[in-house]
């Protein structure tokens, strides 16, 4: 019985594990939105102060508008590096599932709608600010240089603004809990019967 339910624990931490993945370089970790750039991290927050005030957004954006995005480095050396910060238009018809492999053959300036060149942050906050006016796919990317090497590391995120998104993290999330409490259901059922072989009188 213990084997079986560590099983149904293990399938189903799996199952969030890839929607938690599917997000790419932005990911939700002790509620907190972090952001990975090579071995960098910074905590991401996306604020849409002319419509939701001082609401913190970690992927998707409901609005048009105003859009603050914010970089809080939490690697010592990534305020000493120069950082730049790109929104472009999606080419690749991916949405959420793009990563940078698919950016490959894109040309970045045609679809780029914002770009803040690279600069360095000794206060370890990078902070920017872009008017979107048409609902649609975007994808941020971050690129940040190493300290001591002539190396560059980058970020992808997909996210959707202006759009009624469907919840899909959250039914996944959902239909993975209801599919392992099914399971545990049917095994104590079955530890309670005797087993699958036996019919209780």
């Amino acid at each position: 019985m213990n084997r079986r339910l560590v099983s149904v624990v293990v399938l189903l931490g799996q199952l969030l594990g890839v929607q938690a993945l599917a997000g790419g370089g932005v990911m939700l970790a002790n509620d907190r939105c972090v952001m990975t750039i090579g071995f960098y991290q910074a905590h991401f927050t996306a604020y849409q102060p002319e419509s939701r005030g001082d609401e913190e957004f970690c992927e998707d954006l409901p609005d048009l508008g105003e859009t603050v995005f914010v970089l809080d480095y939490l690697h010592e050396s990534l305020k000493e590096v120069p950082v730049d910060f790109r929104i472009i238009r999606d080419p690749t018809g991916l949405g959420r599932f793009v990563r940078l492999e698919d950016l490959a053959a894109v040309d970045l300036e045609l679809h780029t709608v914002f770009y803040r060149p690279p600069t360095v942050e000794p206060s370890a906050r990078l902070q920017v600010t872009h008017r979107f006016t048409e609902p649609g796919e975007y994808i941020g990317i971050v690129t940040a240089g190493h300290p001591s090497k002539a190396k560059t590391y980058t970020s992808v995120f997909p996210f959707a603004v202006g759009l009624a998104a469907f919840p899909w993290p959250w039914v996944l999330a959902g239909l993975g809990v209801a599919a392992a409490g099914a399971a545990l259901a049917v095994l104590m059922l079955r530890e309670r019967s005797g087993g699958p072989g036996r019919v209780s009188a």
